[in-house]
């Protein structure tokens, strides 16, 4: 799609169909701001969207539509709009650096979110007027097409930090990673914020003991279990600045996005990242630099949890799916335990909560299970819908297609295998026990 026409329009049609028949409830359609306003902020392109969501509304489908404004390195999606790459030239620091100078160019700092930097406006003006474009171009389908409208807050569509290398996938990354902190715009707020601490010395960079991106924990002091300085009073003001610097920036887009569809007949959604590598590690590497920081008060995603309630935002968790493997023991993986503090999060502050698949799950059963075991959760920590991702046209195929239409119909109809469901609830309440004897303090 070019924001004008749809590709495969036939191919599409006939997905739209075959999902419907399979007893969905929607799709999701998702809008990226390079497609929409490609090449100047006074001009928006909706016909091809438009076109997808006419599809929709045929078959008698709703549309959770994502408004995405970040690109995909090595994607087919380009990085950003032209006129915002055309302002990153001329001022690079726009962009996310990390300490080695590398630039993310696939999204804009947060530190820049109220400067005039996109030719003499604001990302958040930019932010508002792509959402009101939309909302006018889309009036009619509000009322009963769209029923949910999930914001992007950072790279991948997530409130998160890219952390990951510049120019690689985040999708495909589980390194520790690095604190991105390094434009100018992002030092002189951390510089003011330590000035007005009292310590001047501590706002002049970055943490300079962190391991680089794809090392372990214990490659450098920072993220050490024992002693590392993490939990020295520095470590401590430096990531609660961080982390404070991303609660802001969701804050911010949330009150500009419900300032637009806050009285339309649609859910307000978001989504946060799964960062369920490392997570075994008392600091929490690969969290903290996604800007998610476990102090001894709280687990990195209350804060969140907090800010979305406040603003009636549904969290979206996109690793229903994920199950524990090899890999993952290597690297210190705990996703069943991080999903119980997410919902814990959101059971405490009064936030929605729904899910996405991480990966492409195809013909992997363990990955249906474990998703129909956190769809059918206790009603107080169940999702209140799941959307899943990444449908090619592979996936329409004799081998792919049957076991997912069995998992739909398994989840619609609340269909489990006994002997399934027991294996599942003892796990789950296992990680449950033993996460929530960790996490008894966090608020």
């Amino acid at each position: 799609m070019d924001g004008s026409t749809v590709n495969s329009a036939r191919g599409v049609a006939a997905g739209l169909k075959a999902v419907k028949l399979l007893g969905a409830d929607g799709v999701e359609l998702p809008v990226f701001w390079s497609v929409a306003q490609p090449e100047s902020p006074d001009r928006f392109c909706w016909d091809g969207y438009k076109a997808v969501a006419d599809m929709a509304r045929a078959e008698g489908l709703s549309l959770r539509v994502t408004l995405h404004f970040h690109g995909s390195p090595g994607g087919n999606v380009p990085l950003l709009p032209v006129w915002v790459t055309t302002a990153a030239a001329d001022d690079p620091d726009i962009l996310f650096t990390d300490r080695s100078g590398g630039r993310h160019e696939d999204c804009l700092s947060f530190a820049v979110d109220e400067l005039p930097v996109l030719h003499g406006k604001s990302p958040l003006q930019c932010y508002e007027a792509f959402f009101r474009s939309f909302a006018d171009a889309f009036q009619d389908f509000f009322d009963s097409t769209i029923t949910d409208v999930t914001v992007g807050l950072g790279p991948n569509g997530e409130l998160r930090y890219p952390s990951y290398p510049p120019g690689s996938d985040a999708r495909g990354f589980t390194g520790v990673g690095e604190f991105q902190c390094y434009d100018k715009y992002m030092l002189a707020q951390l510089r003011k914020h330590a000035e007005e601490s009292g310590n001047a010395l501590w706002g002049l960079s970055g943490p300079h003991d962190t391991p680089r991106y794809h090392e372990s924990p214990d490659s450098g002091n920072f993220f050490k279990d024992n002693g590392g300085s993490w939990q020295s009073p520095y470590g401590d003001f430096f990531q609660s600045w961080y982390a404070g610097q991303l609660v802001g920036h969701g804050d911010r887009v949330l009150v500009v996005a419900n300032g637009v569809f806050g009285d339309k007949p649609a859910e307000l959604s978001a989504k946060v990242p799964f960062m369920h590598w490392w997570h075994g590690a008392r600091s929490r590497p690969a969290e903290a630099a996604a800007g998610f920081y476990k102090s001894n008060q709280k687990n990195g995603y209350s804060p969140v949890a907090k800010m979305f309630a406040r603003h009636g935002c549904t969290m979206i968790v996109p690793g229903m799916d994920v199950c524990m493997n090899k890999q993952h023991r290597i690297t210190g993986s705990s996703p069943d335990q991080l999903l119980v503090q997410i919902k814990n999060a959101c059971r405490r502050h009064g936030a929605r909560i729904a899910g996405e698949n991480a990966s492409l799950v195809l013909t992997h059963t363990s990955s249906f299970s474990r998703i129909r075991s956190n769809l059918l959760t206790a009603e107080r920590t169940r999702p209140s819908h799941f959307t899943y991702q990444r449908m090619g046209a592979d996936f329409f195929s004799p081998e792919h297609w049957p076991p997912f239409m069995e998992f739909v119909r398994s989840v619609v109809c609340g269909e489990w295998d006994e002997d399934e469901l027991a294996d599942e609830e003892h796990d789950m309440a296992s990680t449950s026990a033993n996460a929530n004897a960790r996490e008894a303090q966090a608020v």
